[in-house]
């Protein structure tokens, strides 16, 4: 999620379509605060480990 999030952010960028911007923050975001709850060994939907 966080490497989607940040593709989204670089292709809304490039091209200038403000949703794909708007969207790659989200999924970064979410996906930097998964990767972190994961890493310090809280299961995340079920899962000892998040990648």
């Amino acid at each position: 999620m966080l490497i989607l999030g940040i593709i989204l952010l670089v292709v809304g960028f490039v091209t200038g379509i403000a949703i794909l911007w708007t969207i790659g923050i989200i999924l970064a975001v979410i996906g930097a605060i998964l990767w972190i709850l994961g890493s310090v060994g809280h299961a995340v939907g079920g899962r000892r480990h998040y990648w």
